[in-house]
């Protein structure tokens, strides 16, 4: 699927994405659910969160935190405060380190919490998305708050993209499970 450029198009796909990650969540069983991600020495997983995530709620609660930031930032940036979509003291050189923070911020939350969260933190995105027009997503500055970019790239990337995210790294962590399930 290509990238939504269309408010039509940011729907259809956050729906089905989310929509596709919960029908993997839901394949799972309860241990494959709940198990830690091991992943070995697979030189192609390199990036931070692979370390980061270890566990389905990890990447649950991720995506909740992002949609986090959508929220706040669209309703501050509405009422006129001028804030950027990474908060102070990160940006988007050290993001990193706020995954980290959000890692960190729900090591006590369950597996049942974190899904309850993001069902509904995802509700609120998709009502936020229904709320503006074709033009207001995706009119390259048609807010000053949103740089040379568009609000509809910004609702992509917390959505449907991130989805995308999820369900590889959801379903690198099967593969590794049942392959050690099969060797026993």
């Amino acid at each position: 699927m290509s990238r939504p450029a269309t408010k039509t198009d940011l729907i259809q796909a956050a729906e089905e994405q989310f929509d596709k990650m919960w029908k993997l969540v839901d394949s799972m069983t309860p241990e494959e659910r709940n198990a830690d991600f091991h992943f070995g020495e697979n030189v192609k997983m390199k990036e931070a969160h692979w370390q980061r995530d270890r566990n389905i709620r990890d990447i649950l609660v991720h995506l909740y935190e992002w949609h986090q930031l959508l929220l706040n930032w669209e309703e501050d940036n509405k009422k006129g405060l001028a804030m950027p979509f990474i908060p102070a003291p990160y940006n988007w050189k050290t993001y990193g380190q706020m995954n980290v923070e959000f890692w960190k911020k729900h090591q006590s939350t369950s597996y049942v919490e974190a899904r309850e969260m993001l069902l509904d933190s995802h509700r609120k995105v998709m009502e936020l998305i229904k709320n503006y027009s074709n033009e207001e997503l995706f009119e390259k500055k048609h807010f000053s708050w949103t740089g040379t970019s568009n609000l509809g790239s910004y609702c992509v990337s917390a959505t449907s993209s991130h989805y995308d995210w999820a369900m590889k790294k959801m379903k690198a962590h099967l593969k590794s499970y049942r392959d050690a399930q099969k060797k026993g």
